[in-house]
């Protein structure tokens, strides 16, 4: 009678299992996939963004491109797609190749030329296109094609996308999210390959310009005058220092903001089909709140005005208001912009602190102000007014 396997062989076995069937696209590198279409080439990439891989084989004697481009839809029946842009390094004016499930449950893959930003046709697109087919498996997309690129082509721009559905056999918008707008780079077809993403052009320093500027402005400099004004002025001896901070913190944090959202509406005007509702309205909103606070400063009445206390309940609530929404509308940017977690986290730190430290003089200023009113209470009458010394 044969012996039941050990455990330690069934272990063995499930493991072997595992590693055939598991798809060559989840390894951590482009390396060490390979294709059940045994197509061979010579080099290969990992994309920056989407978690896509590139293949691809440069034949110079003729201008003849292979590419095998991997990635996974970004849901359940959506699609995949690789373009050649001949004229920019983004999507519109790309020749694309697009891959998706179609109704019958087999792979296609079509041609579009992306003349505009919005929804597309297929069309016939400028390179010649022989051997395009796809397979899917496991959650992961594969797109192959053989292109007739410009003859001496030394290197192309490159742009990838995935999608979330198609309806119809048309594909439909895909997301707007960081990782989308930036997957796109120069492809050396010969010589080594660098991985050096065009997202990161002039395009991308504008937005962490952006970022920089409203975080150091709406995000720690007004905060910082609002705590100055709250605790400082309490003080005696702060006076008139404390004004004068307060008035310097919060002129500067408006200047930066202004250009922060001037370089905001210059990227807006840059992204045609991208719109970040949200974070433009209250952006909008804090730009329109805080130029009313300034000028409100020239119409300051003085302090035993009549009107004095319905300036400062004006006041008061209008640069709450800018606050609140000066920290929301950042983090809105952060999660756009989706920059390393070490910036988020600084930020996340310095909103701590400053929120310590108002909590430290809030408790401070009331003992200061508890005080003052208990000495005031206590103080005895001079000799006139109680009544010693009259006739």
């Amino acid at each position: 009678m044969a012996s039941s396997p050990s455990p330690a062989s069934d272990f063995l076995v499930l493991t072997l299992w595992a590693l055939l069937v598991i798809s060559p696209v989840h390894s951590l590198t482009c390396s060490s996939q390979t294709f059940t279409n045994n197509g061979l080439y010579k080099k290969c990439l990992d994309l920056p963004t989407l978690s896509s891989y590139l293949h691809w084989t440069y034949d110079q004697s003729n201008s003849s491109l292979s590419i095998a481009f991997i990635a996974p839809p970004s849901k359940s029946g959506g699609w995949i797609a690789w373009a050649i842009n001949p004229t920019d390094t983004g999507m519109k004016g790309s020749q694309a190749l697009l891959a998706f499930k179609s109704d019958n449950g087999s792979m296609t893959v079509k041609t579009y030329n992306i003349s505009n930003i919005g929804p597309v046709t297929e069309s016939k697109i400028s390179f010649d296109v022989w051997d395009a087919s796809a397979e899917s498996s496991s959650g992961v997309m594969r797109l192959f094609a053989k292109l007739k690129v410009p003859s001496n082509s030394q290197t192309i721009n490159q742009v990838w996308q995935v999608g979330p559905s198609v309806t119809g056999g048309v594909p439909d918008a895909h997301s707007m999210q960081t990782a989308n707008l930036n997957a796109k780079s120069t492809l050396s077809l010969v010589g080594e390959q660098t991985a050096t993403p065009s997202g990161t052009d002039s395009r991308t320093k504008k937005k962490n310009i952006h970022g920089v500027l409203n975080v150091v402005s709406w995000g720690i400099l007004f905060p910082t005058g609002a705590i100055i004004a709250r605790y400082l002025r309490t003080f005696e001896s702060a006076e008139p220092a404390w004004f004068y901070l307060h008035v310097f913190c919060q002129i500067s944090a408006y200047a930066i903001g202004v250009a922060g959202w001037g370089t905001g509406l210059k990227l807006g005007s840059e992204s045609p089909g991208v719109q970040y509702t949200g974070h433009r309205n209250i952006g909008i909103s804090v730009f329109c709140l805080a130029t009313v606070q300034i000028f409100a400063l020239f119409l300051r009445p003085k302090k035993d005005h009549k009107y004095r206390l319905y300036w400062n309940i004006y006041h008061h609530g209008v640069g709450y208001s800018i606050l609140i929404l000066g920290i929301l509308n950042i983090f809105k940017g952060y999660d756009i912009l989706q920059p390393a977690k070490k910036w988020k986290s600084a930020y996340i730190i310095v909103i701590i602190v400053l929120g310590a430290i108002a909590l430290l003089l809030e408790a401070i200023t009331w003992i200061v102000v508890l005080r003052r009113k208990s000495s005031k209470s206590t103080k005895p009458y001079d000799g006139f007014n109680n009544g010693q010394g009259r006739q």
